[in-house]
């Protein structure tokens, strides 16, 4: 059984503006060029989100940089970085990017990477996330017709969960509308050796 990743949280912080970030640092990994790149990815993706939020503007007010860990387990690594920022009026936005790694060969995955070529995926998907809108009653800004093929998700445990960003699909009071889908109810579709595929083996074992 493959060890879980060791993360230790890094922390910037000043006062003026008010900022707060923390991200994620992975140590003790057996390959240390894989550690390498999965630590500057994380950095990387990180800082687009920090970019996006305003935080090298000079009307910025506030920012909370943070990530948890959704699943660290049989070398799979999944990550949710999320950037809060406020510059003045109404509302501030919170915008949302997750990571999913294989821990042995440092490879990032995409939605796509984890179905078979020529699955339809986007549509078992929409279908799944068309139903719970209905049955979890949440408001849209227009009538829902299906995820991007590179949706937002991350993987927790035996589950996937896609997501959709403040004002994608919602007002911006619901914040994240989060789907979480039994990775069983999608296997006949999961491509072998994925990080899905993985998880999956534990769901049944």
């Amino acid at each position: 059984m493959k060890s879980p990743a060791v993360i230790q949280t890094y922390h910037v912080s000043h006062t003026k503006p008010k900022v707060n970030i923390y991200y994620p640092v992975i140590t003790q990994l057996e390959q240390p060029a894989v550690q390498q790149q999965l630590n500057q990815t994380m950095f990387r993706e990180m800082n687009k989100l920090l970019a996006e939020n305003h935080y090298y503007e000079p009307d910025l007010v506030e920012l909370v940089g943070e990530y948890e860990i959704k699943n660290n387990q049989r070398g799979i690594l999944s990550s949710n970085l999320t950037v809060y920022s406020f510059s003045g009026g109404a509302n501030g936005i919170t915008t949302a990017k997750s990571l999913t790694f294989d821990t042995r060969t440092g490879r990032s995955y995409t939605l796509q990477d984890l179905f078979k070529p020529g699955s339809p995926y986007v549509q078992r998907i929409s279908e799944y996330v068309r139903r719970h809108i209905w049955q979890w009653d949440i408001p849209v800004l227009k009538p829902f017709t299906q995820i991007r093929p590179d949706q937002d998700f991350y993987i927790a445990d035996t589950s996937l969960v896609v997501y959709f960003q403040q004002l994608e699909i919602s007002p911006h009071y619901v914040g994240f509308p989060y789907f979480p889908i039994p990775l069983l109810d999608l296997q006949d579709m999961i491509r072998p050796g994925s990080p899905a595929d993985r998880m999956m083996a534990f769901a049944g074992s």
